[in-house]
Order: structure tokens, then C-alpha cells, then sequence
């Protein structure tokens, strides 16, 4: 992760009045680094040996406030955890069936997909989520070894 991304989120957060504590700026740093798409579970696991003080209701303030100024992205899944992206472009998602694991992909935005919808249904359509399923590397090597 750039230094030039996190103080460019940094400088958001102070333009927004958020304060920035010290277990603020550790989740941000976190999402910033994370390709995964972690749940906040994930986060406070990986943040607890630096803040041992720290409870998983605090990531979880933190997260709301970080998704209210549009730092983050909350990715809601059916009944699993939500899972959060620093990635606030407009791109997409491929999920494993196996592992659950997330990859960003980046396709030409489906702007006529919206302006269809709307004509036929009436709606007034606010956005879309694409979501593409299938088995990642590492579950194909894991079961093509057993």
C-alpha cells in the first residue's frame, strides 16, 4: 500500500471531523493492505497483539465510521459475516464456493443493465452488485492432491 493512499484517507477523515485514534488509523492501515476482504472478526484477530485493550465492538465503530465517510465498502453476503473493501471503485467480485475467498475484477461498468431495468420494471434504480462464483487456485490444487 501506497503511504500517498493512507494519508490521502487520513486527510478524509479530518475533513469529515473524524478523529483519528490510534486503533482508527490500525484498522484503516489494515483495509489499506488487505487484499482479502477481511470480516471485522479478521481485523480485530490481526490488530489484538498490537491493541490487547481493543474489543471487536471497537473495529466494529470503526468500520461503521470508515463506511459512512465512503472509505470502506461493507460486502453483505447472505448469512456470513460481512465482509469490508478498501476498494471504493466501482468494480466486482469473484467468490470461491470452496474457501469464500474474494478477488476485485474490474469490468466496464453495466450502465445500460440499469437503464434497462428501470424501463421495464419502473424502479428507480440506485446501483447494482455483481458477484461471479466459482473455485480458486488453491482449492483446485488442494483437491486435485487428495
Amino acid at each position: 500500500m501506497s503511504e500517498d493512499k493512507l494519508r490521502q484517507a487520513i486527510d478524509t477523515l479530518k475533513q469529515s471531523g473524524v478523529r483519528i485514534t490510534p486503533q482508527r488509523h490500525a484498522v484503516l492501515e489494515y483495509l489499506l493492505n488487505s487484499m482479502v476482504h477481511p470480516t471485522a472478526d479478521d481485523i480485530y484477530k490481526a490488530l489484538e497483539g498490537k491493541f490487547p485493550n481493543m474489543s471487536v465492538a471497537t473495529v466494529y465503530n470503526n468500520l461503521r465510521v470508515l463506511k459512512d465517510i465512503g472509505l470502506v465498502r461493507e460486502l453483505t453476503y447472505g448469512d456470513s459475516s460481512s465482509r469490508f473493501d478498501c476498494n471504493t471503485s466501482d468494480h466486482y467480485h469473484i467468490i470461491c464456493n470452496q474457501c469464500g475467498k474474494i478477488v476485485d475484477f474490474h469490468y466496464p461498468s453495466l450502465d445500460e443493465v440499469e437503464s434497462l431495468a428501470e424501463q421495464v420494471t419502473g424502479f428507480d434504480v440506485s446501483h447494482h452488485r455483481l458477484e461471479v462464483y466459482g473455485t480458486c487456485n488453491a482449492c483446485k490444487e488442494q483437491h486435485a492432491a487428495k
